[in-house]
C-alpha cells in the first residue's frame, strides 16, 4: 500500500475595493475556515498562474471580471489537517456586479468598509486588509 504524501495546497485570492472604497468579502462553506469571511478566490491549479488563479476564482465564485495586479499578502495557514499558502492579490479593477456562481463554495457575500469589517475573517483576508490599511 502506498502511503499518500501530505504536500502544501496554494490559494489565490482577489482584494476587490468598490468606488466607495469597501472591500468585497464573501463566506466560505468549506474548510479550511469554514463560516469565515475572506476575498473571493480558490485552489491553483497545476500549470496555473497565481495571478491567472486569484482572476479565474473570482469570476467562478462570483461572476465578475477583475484584473489582478500586485501581491497584497502571503499567508501561511498550518494546522495539524491543513497546510495552505494563500496569495491575494490587489485589484486594480472589476467589471459586473457580483451573484453567487457557486453555492457549494460561499454562502453570502458584501461591500464592507475597511473600518468596519464582519467576524470572523479568514487569515488571507486580515493580512490584506493590514496591507491595504498600510498602503
Amino acid at each position: 500500500m502506498t502511503e499518500e504524501i501530505q504536500r502544501p495546497r496554494v490559494g489565490c485570492g482577489a482584494a476587490v475595493l468598490d468606488d466607495q472604497g469597501r472591500l468585497l468579502l464573501v463566506k466560505r462553506v468549506k474548510n479550511p475556515e469554514a463560516d469565515h469571511w475572506g476575498v473571493p478566490g480558490g485552489k491553483l491549479d497545476w500549470g496555473e498562474a497565481a495571478k491567472t488563479c486569484a482572476e479565474r476564482e473570482t469570476e467562478e465564485e462570483l461572476g465578475i471580471r477583475v484584473t489582478a495586479s500586485r501581491v497584497l499578502a502571503v499567508t501561511d495557514m498550518v494546522a495539524d489537517d491543513y497546510h495552505w499558502v494563500a496569495i491575494t492579490y490587489a485589484v486594480e479593477s472589476f467589471e459586473g456586479e457580483p451573484v453567487i456562481q457557486e453555492v457549494h463554495a460561499i454562502h453570502e457575500w458584501g461591500w464592507f468598509p475597511l473600518d468596519a469589517l464582519p467576524s470572523p475573517m479568514t487569515l488571507g483576508a486580515l493580512d490584506a486588509v493590514a496591507a491595504l490599511k498600510t498602503a
